[in-house]
């Protein structure tokens, strides 16, 4: 060979050799990376992996998610009927090929095409004509899959997207559709019926096809039974099963969670399957919607339409129960298709321990410390309690088991409602995004808004500080504080960022729970303490302005329930108060749950101290009866009992007496717990409270009280008043009322320099005042006096 011929011979091998290696990447890249691009059904399962609801996709088609498992059933079944030489060949059966081309000239028209497995898959995926050309391009393709793919994953890209009828794509959703089960739990005969209807999908439609789908079910049960893969009894049996018959509906446990899930999928910035597996546990789910719909039964007698429930574990703050609404698509009026538990709504007073335990945490109060409860008026805004009542004074604790309005507002006077709307959302609350000015002091009292799933997030996170105390160092982790969670196996991150302190103390919590089991329970409840089977529950119950809104709450060591009822449209009904419509489906849904131990009291991070038992501050040293508890660390900061005062005695006991007016030889000196008058008046008439002892008539004339024995209740210094008009159309009249500490004291009361009556032992006037700036004048029989000044509001311009 010449050099010339040696240099024209390397050319053309040169010419072969790119056109092969042209040729081997085309080959490599001639399958798209994702073989499947369909849309997909929305599905969500619970922690087991059962389906709890599900979406059809947005081309109409019922398809599930991709999934890599496949039942052995299925796996047989299909190869069987479809393919028998699939484990053997490389994407071509030349078998099959051969014997659907003598079929189909035998026969002079298309008999069999041949196709394997994995041609199939390729076909689908394609979704081209069936042509020649087409087979070839298929065949191709599909000995390229095979290169790329293990032979379990060709067979479950075949089970979820063959056709199986309709609008059913995919094994999972056939299964779901015509038998109302998961695909692993489907019998021979229902998993045969199956497997046939790829390559003949009309076979299944109500009154037609039946025999013949009935032929191919059964041809296939054969080979399974020649093939030993199933016994004769079971081959038997599984001919005798009946066909599927209309579609079913698919289970809709959870609609309001899937729809959460669809928002929150939207939200995302990467692609991700629609297929979740939830936290949700299937059981109780069924069960708390039989509870929530039970209840809902009878309250929609009263015009009440809607009611959510939700279960959170408390250790990990997933989701066990997700009621979102009582689902009823029959009737639009009920709205339904609002998830309430992501909507914003009025909490009423459930923010209440909340403020309980942040004033523990720092010291404002301890347990059992008084809070004024009078009328109460602050720049215009004046709460009331529920049942329009006043105690005087009444225990932190028992304010909070009561839910009184009062107390609570006045704490939060103290706290400072600027400092409780950052710690609501240091605690998880994201929907009170308006400024603090924006709520005032009738946020405690439910003058914001937030979700239900944002407050048991926050009551989980509370028993989760609890819970996680190192008993060792005193101190809690703040990445127990973050919002709840329905994703299985989702992590989620502290709501605290780098932040190594929480806004609540463990010992702080473990008392705000311990006075939220003293709220009186509804009904049946009400005696819970005497049988030893009840649970020990720390609840709170909520209710909105205008009867908006009821809630409760209930924690335990491992479970947060809360439950909201009312109308989604925001109408106010008569009785939709918390404890009477909620609260039953709280204890109901609490029945359903385990019981277990209480909280343990964190001790170390509490020191005992002695408080007065009257007025549940730290005691002083003329407090006469004291107690020894444990608080919180920082009520050691809390001031000493200032209601004790050392008073000053005749020689008899019976009057008061100064040493201008008797020898301090002669003087008992006694300590006396003394109350302002304002609580005074209302405190004695529920508790056992002893008057000061009048002062020995030869002292009068020398004394110098540092504090008026008189005062006036209402109205307060500047009160604005408005005066409905009555039924009759005359004006409505204003009630004035004071007290004084001598219950036996008269006081002469003036309007504007004008006399106008006397009251002796019950201090009140009814008065009509006309429009404007009026002035009222209380004089008792020893000259003390007092003024205010008030306007009564025109009703013209009222209006």
């Amino acid at each position: 060979m010449t050099r010339l011929q040696f240099k024209q011979w390397c050319l053309r091998k040169k010419w072969w050799l790119s056109a092969i290696s042209v040729l081997l990447i085309a080959y490599y890249f001639c399958l798209p990376k994702n073989l499947f691009n369909n849309p997909t059904s929305f599905v969500l399962e619970d922690s087991n992996g059962d389906l709890l609801s599900a979406t059809i996709a947005k081309d109409g088609q019922w398809r599930f998610p991709y999934q890599e498992a496949v039942p052995e059933k299925f796996r047989k079944c299909i190869i069987a009927y479809e393919d028998k030489r699939f484990r053997y060949h490389w994407g071509v059966d030349p078998l099959a090929m051969a014997r659907a081309i003598k079929q189909n000239i035998s026969g002079h028209k298309v008999v069999s095409g041949g196709s394997t497995l994995t041609m199939q898959v390729i076909r689908i995926a394609r979704n081209k004509p069936r042509t020649l050309w087409q087979k070839c391009i298929e065949a191709i393709l599909a000995t390229r899959l095979e290169f790329g793919a293990s032979k379990n994953k060709i067979l479950a890209l075949y089970a979820a997207n063959a056709p199986f009828g309709g609008n059913v794509v995919g094994l999972e959703a056939a299964a779901w559709r015509y038998y109302g089960r998961n695909a692993n739990q489907l019998s021979w005969g229902e998993m045969a019926a199956l497997a046939v209807l790829p390559n003949s999908p009309a076979l299944v439609h109500p009154g037609r096809n039946r025999q013949t789908l009935m032929t191919k079910r059964n041809q296939l049960l054969h080979k399974l039974y020649t093939n030993k893969t199933i016994d004769q009894s079971t081959y038997e049996l599984a001919q005798l099963e009946p066909l599927p018959d209309q579609p079913l509906q698919l289970p809709q446990f959870t609609p309001h969670l899937l729809d959460k899930f669809r928002s929150d999928y939207k939200k995302q910035l990467t692609e991700s399957p629609t297929r979740i597996k939830s936290t949700l546990d299937a059981a109780l789910q069924k069960n708390v919607t039989d509870i929530v719909t039970r209840y809902h039964q009878s309250y929609k007698a009263n015009g009440i339409n809607n009611a959510a429930a939700l279960v959170l574990d408390v250790e990990t703050g997933n989701a066990l129960a997700y009621v979102g609404n009582v689902y009823n698509t029959a009737d639009p009026e009920l709205e339904s298709h609002v998830d309430i538990i992501q909507a914003r709504r009025s909490p009423g007073s459930t923010l209440k321990p909340i403020l309980y335990a942040a004033m523990l945490h720092d010291g404002m109060i301890l347990p059992n410390t008084l809070i004024p409860d009078v009328p109460t008026q602050i720049a215009g805004y004046s709460p009331q309690n529920f049942d329009l009542g006043y105690d005087g004074a009444v225990p932190a604790s028992r304010a909070l088991a009561r839910s009184l309005n009062i107390p609570a507002v006045r704490m939060l006077q103290t706290y400072r409602y600027e400092r409780f709307h950052v710690l609501l959302k240091q605690m998880g609350i994201t929907t009170l995004n308006k400024p603090a000015d924006h709520y005032g002091l009738s946020m405690i009292l439910g003058g914001g808004e937030t979700t239900l799933w944002e407050m048991g997030g926050m009551y989980a996170s509370m028993a989760r500080m609890l819970l996680h105390l190192d008993q060792y160092k005193g101190k809690y982790d703040a990445d127990d504080i973050h919002s709840p969670n329905y994703i299985h196996n989702a992590e989620q991150p502290s709501l605290h960022g780098l932040s190594n302190s929480a806004p609540l103390d463990a010992a702080s919590i473990w008392w705000t729970f311990e006075a939220m089991t003293e709220v009186m329970r509804p009904g049946e409840e009400l005696l819970w303490q005497q049988f030893s089977s009840s649970q020990r529950i720390a609840w709170k119950t909520g209710t909105s302005f205008g009867f908006r809104d009821g809630w409760a709450i209930g924690v335990t060591p491992q479970y947060v329930v809360g439950v909201w009822v009312g109308n989604a449209d925001g109408e106010g009904r008569p009785g939709l108060i918390g404890v009477s419509t909620a609260a039953p489906i709280l204890f109901d849904i609490f029945r359903l749950l385990p019981a277990n131990t209480w909280f343990t009291p964190p001790y170390e991070q509490m020191k005992k101290v002695e408080v007065c038992r009257k007025s549940g501050l730290r005691a002083s040293e003329i407090c006469e009866e004291k107690d020894s508890i444990w608080v919180p660390a920082a009520g050691i900061r809390s001031g000493v009992c200032p209601y004790h005062q050392l008073i000053h005695l005749d020689r008899n006991g019976q009057f008061r007496v100064t040493e201008a007016c008797e020898s301090p030889q002669y003087m008992q000196h006694k300590p006396w717990f003394v109350l302002p008058p304002s609580q005074e008046y209302y405190y004695r008439s529920k508790n056992y409270y002893e008057p000061l002892p009048p002062y020995k008539p030869d002292c009068l004339a020398s004394l110098g009280l540092d504090k008026a024995p008189m005062e006036l209740i209402y109205p307060r210094p500047n009160t604005r008043i408005f005066v409905p008009v009555e039924i009759d159309g005359n004006p409505g009249q204003t009630i004035f009322t004071a007290t004084h500490r001598n219950t036996a004291a008269k006081i002469f009361w003036s309007l504007d320099n004008d006399f106008i009556g006397t009251t002796t032992d019950f201090h009140q006037m009814a008065l009509r005042p006309q429009a404007g700036k009026h002035t009222i004048t209380l004089v008792d029989e020893n000259g003390e006096r007092i003024s205010c000044e008030f306007t009564i509001l025109d009703k013209e311009r009222e209006k």
